[in-house]
């Protein structure tokens, strides 16, 4: 570079030197552009061998460095003509150098023209264009006043000139509109700088000859003694920032960043021919009419073009309004845009006597955070997009349908009553219970309505907080329905978030218990088995029954650790019964394990870790699942034969009270079956149910233990049906374990204890 740098000040200042008179060998005056060819070819081959280039970049490289001996080829033609044929104002462009020039510069264009533009959008393409068309009027303005004019006059051919300046204008034009169409469009495989340095290079290859006229008294100098070394320079200038940012390539993420949607070119195109202009017009008239017709055209070109650019900015403000008030994930209305249209409902003004009626209704979808949490977000979002368009299909156009965040959507239901909502919200849980496609996943969703009815006139923000508080009292009994607002149910949300706030420390201060009810062999009074059933050692309320905080255990999600310290428990529990025991501690020990619980993924795993860990063979652990946890989830069937395949026993608790019996013992994987306390507490005169269930579990090789055995006769009617195995308060209540284990070797000690 340093030496490349000396040759151009050595052709710069000789060709001042020579000014006026010749001063030396004229070939002192041309002997700079070849040795600059060498360099820059040097150049460019480093450049485009250096790592950390993309593929783009190097082939573009790559052919700058075929084009740069071709320019040294050029100018040593023209060097040779007008050394051996020296003439005023004459260009001397031999045969060979018009030839190896257009080859460079067909190189040169061909290589702008592979490089990836970035550009995404017509209005952008457009915008492109156009400035680039601003800037070529421009160019082929000052071509033909500095060039093309004085070149007319010059010559006596006149039709030889005009074809040989047409010639060298359409290829400089040509060679800006490849420049400008890169530097206006984005920097995403070529360096900024490196491009800037390149674009100035080739403007000083066009316009360079421009001031020859003003040297027609001087037949040893042409312009491009001085200009083309000034070019070579600039050229290798950019090829060494290029290998200087290497090292910190732009890469695709970071081409709309460097995208430029504003540039100075055609302003200063503009204003150049403004000034060439008013020269014109002072100076020389002869020219005006060319000069300002081709400025006229320019103004148009750029009225054109900022028309364009107004309506793509109104577009763009269009779409940035839409995008404040829509949610970016579903497309929905946002809370924002919600909110507006709730006080535009509000506002109305009512018919009459008759106020303008509405309700809002929040919905909220129950577990979606096991969704996230086990399936992973991308699923989340997959079922977000499936329930919004579900709820959209539910409500008229005039009502409105959106999402708060979250799992959170809202409904407004513009002139309608209590009646109206009933008949949407209806639709919205039937609609939802249908299962959803989600990311590979077959999922079942349940959702929590809440419902608030008001008038125009209210206030927005209460409905919405009676909406919220109906909402989650659905969820307290039970979710997958909706329910209105009523006065009362403020205080039992508040009674139900702080059971969830004190459930948790409950859980993190290890609050909980477990107590053991026997499971007896009807026959001889042994015991076949436990069940653990888990208590609330609450500090001020005492042991709470189950029914106290599971349900909120369950909305909260907080079951999954309460769950699993059960298990843990438990198994704890009968390894130590085993040790002081030996066979006469109890053969099997079942827990209860949640809807909730059977969505984990890692159930089964955990499970057979506590199990490893405490030594327990897995056929002496039962899990004990309902039917309707088993058939709302469908990853429930799943779980359940990893626990079936590790060893461990399925019961399904309370059966006959659930759905479709018949079917989940078809394709779930069950051991053993609980007959509910409604069948065993049933009159003498009511159909003998318990009498097909016990034939029927034996047609299918399962076990039957029967629950809620309160009296000796509901034991005898058992056993005359041919029940082995029971439980109930008449055979043995619930126990701490330290009163189980008494009765393991004393079973007079099964002696009931309050509850």
């Amino acid at each position: 570079m340093l030496a490349s740098g000396a040759l151009t000040l050595w052709a710069a200042g000789w060709f001042v030197v020579n000014i006026g008179e010749q001063v030396g060998p004229a070939i002192l005056l041309w002997i700079a552009t070849p040795l600059q060819a060498i360099l820059l070819t040097a150049v460019y081959r480093r450049t485009a061998a250096a790592p950390g280039l993309s593929v783009q970049t190097r082939r573009f490289w790559r052919g700058l460095t075929l084009a740069a001996p071709l320019v040294g080829l050029g100018e040593a033609a023209q060097a040779y003509d007008a050394i051996a044929h020296p003439a005023p104002g004459v260009q001397h462009a031999t045969p060979l150098m018009v030839t190896a020039n257009a080859l460079a510069m067909a190189v040169i264009i061909w290589s702008l023209h592979r490089l990836p533009l970035g550009l995404q959008t017509r209005g952008e393409r457009l915008r492109v264009a156009l400035d680039a068309s601003t800037v070529l009027l421009a160019t082929a303005l000052f071509l033909w006043h500095f060039y093309t004019l004085p070149l007319l006059a010059a010559e006596d051919d006149r039709a030889q000139a005009l074809v040989g300046a047409a010639f060298v204008q359409v290829l400089a034009i040509v060679a800006v509109a490849a420049v400008v169409k890169v530097v206006l469009s984005s920097y995403s495989h070529v360096d900024r700088r490196a491009l800037r340095l390149f674009a100035l290079a080739m403007l000083i290859g066009c316009f360079g000859g421009m001031p020859q006229s003003y040297l027609r008294d001087m037949p040893h100098l042409l312009c491009v003694q001085a200009t083309v070394p000034a070019l070579l320079f600039v050229a290798a200038c950019a090829g060494e920032a290029q290998r200087a940012a290497a090292r910190r390539p732009v890469v695709a993420d970071h081409v709309d960043a460097e995208r430029r949607p504003f540039s100075l070119l055609p302003y200063a195109a503009i204003a150049a021919v403004d000034g060439l202009l008013l020269m014109v017009c002072w100076i020389d008239p002869t020219d005006a009419k060319i000069v300002g017709l081709g400025a006229v055209v320019l103004t148009g070109t750029v009225v054109v073009r900022q028309i364009t650019a107004f309506q793509n900015n109104r577009r763009l403000l269009r779409r940035l309004d839409h995008s404040a008030r829509h949610d970016a994930l579903t497309g929905l209305p946002n809370r924002l845009l919600f909110h507006e249209r709730l006080a535009r409902a509000l506002n109305r003004p009512a018919l009459g006597t008759q106020r303008h009626e509405l309700s809002v209704a929040l919905i909220d979808l129950d577990d979606f955070k096991a969704v996230n949490d086990t399936l992973g977000h991308e699923t989340g979002d997959a079922l977000l997009v499936e329930v919004a368009s579900r709820l959209a299909g539910c409500v008229r156009p005039e009502d409105t349908v959106a999402r708060l965040g979250g799992d959170e959507f809202v409904v407004l239901l513009d002139g309608t009553g209590r009646a109206g909502a009933d008949t949407v919200a209806g639709k919205i849980t039937a609609a939802l219970r249908l299962p959803v496609q989600a990311a590979g996943h077959d999922l079942l969703i349940r959702a929590s309505v809440g419902i608030a009815d008001g008038y125009s006139g209210d206030d927005g923000s209460h409905l919405l907080r009676h909406a919220d508080i109906a909402m989650y009292a659905a969820k307290a009994v039970g979710g997958s329905r909706h329910l209105h607002y009523a006065a009362d149910m403020a205080g039992d949300v508040a009674d139900i978030a702080r059971t969830g706030a004190e459930l948790r420390a409950a859980i993190e201060h290890d609050q909980f218990v477990l107590l053991y009810q026997p499971i007896i062999d009807l026959g001889d009074g042994r015991m076949t088995g436990v069940e653990a059933l888990v208590r609330w050692d609450h500090p001020e309320r005492g042991l709470l029954a189950p029914s106290e905080f599971i349900p909120v255990a369950e909305r909260s999600g907080l079951i999954v650790p309460l769950g699993r310290w059960v298990i843990r428990e438990a198994c704890r529990q009968l390894a130590e019964w085993t040790r002081e025991h030996g066979d006469a501690a109890p053969p099997t020990l079942n827990v209860n394990v949640s809807a909730r619980e059977l969505r984990e993924p890692g159930l089964a795993g955990y499970v057979g870790g506590v199990l490893a860990e405490f030594g327990i063979a897995p056929a002496r652990l039962g899990a004990e699942v309902t039917e309707t946890a088993i058939f709302e989830l469908g990853e429930a069937v799943t779980n359940l034969r990893r626990l079936r395949e590790i060893g461990v026993r399925v019961s399904v608790d309370d059966f006959g009270t659930g759905n479709s019996t018949l079917t989940l013992l078809q394709v779930c994987p069950v051991d053993e079956l609980k007959l509910d306390r409604s069948f065993t507490q049933a009159a003498a005169g009511d159909p003998p149910v318990m009498a097909g269930v016990i034939q029927f579990a034996r047609a299918l090789g399962l076990q039957v233990v029967a629950e809620g055995i309160e009296t000796p006769a509901q034991a005898d009617r058992l056993r005359q049906h041919g029940y082995t195995s029971a439980q109930g308060f008449h055979l043995g209540r619930p126990m701490p374990a330290a009163q189980l284990a008494a009765a393991l070797t004393a079973p007079a000690a099964l002696t009931p204890v309050p509850v």
